[in-house]
């Protein structure tokens, strides 16, 4: 079985219940509903901020809560760059986001590279009510393609920049840290590889999965009755 390249949803959707990964990504028999109410939502805000720092387009009037937000981000010395895609091969060199080789993917919302100082701001876009749980993993993997993407780049300050819930989890990253950090996500990646492999794909049960799970089929979904 071929293996796709991964992104941190992929892997944490894997950490999270591989069999609801396998259903969801692999065999692909059940779905999210991306229509949902609050996906639309992060859709619609995503669109509204990478118009509005990339081009100056005017916020929609439910959105302008943001505003000072996002001026200041855009105040922010050096190159912006949003919705930026970055790829990269498995022996960690950067690649076109759709090229035949590509190994792991990922999307910056906001990039901006600051060459003289040899700096770069990563922030993501979160319209979840809570940072309670807020995970940086994925600023982490930004911050390691923006190293190999930029060779210039030797520090990265990043951020989940969550819009309603007025919060902004913060985390530094240097480019000597680099090696130790991709041991981590190697070994993650490894065990997906791993049940791609084997075609297994145990089931992680958890409080979610009786009322929330989509995959009906599942022994530990409470309404596949």
């Amino acid at each position: 079985m071929s293996i796709p390249a991964w992104s941190f949803s992929s892997i944490k959707l894997f950490e999270q219940c591989p069999k609801k990964f396998y259903h969801l990504r692999v065999a692909r028999d059940f779905k999210e509903d991306d229509n949902a109410e609050h996906l639309l939502y992060g859709k619609r805000f995503h669109t509204a901020a990478e118009e509005y720092v990339r081009d100056g387009t005017p916020l929609p009037e439910h959105f302008k809560f943001v505003k000072g937000a996002l001026d200041s981000l855009k105040k922010i010395p050096g190159d912006k760059y949003c919705e930026f895609e970055m790829g990269l091969t498995e022996n960690l060199e950067p690649c076109g986001f759709r090229d035949p080789q590509v190994w792991f993917r990922g999307i910056a919302d906001l990039l901006i590279i600051n060459t003289e100082t040899g700096e770069a701001r990563v922030v993501d876009y979160k319209t979840g009510k809570s940072a309670k749980y807020a995970d940086t993993g994925q600023l982490e993997l930004m911050a390691l393609c923006v190293f190999k993407h930029f060779p210039d780049v030797k520090r990265v300050k990043a951020g989940l920049l969550f819009v309603i819930a007025n919060a902004f989890p913060k985390a530094n990253y240097s480019l000597e840290q680099a090696p130790v950090l991709w041991q981590k996500w190697i070994r993650d990646h490894d065990r997906m590889k791993l049940a791609y492999k084997t075609n297994v794909w145990n089931p992680k049960p958890s409080g979610l999965c009786r009322k929330h799970c989509v995959v009906l089929s599942c022994p530990h979904n409470g309404r596949n009755g």
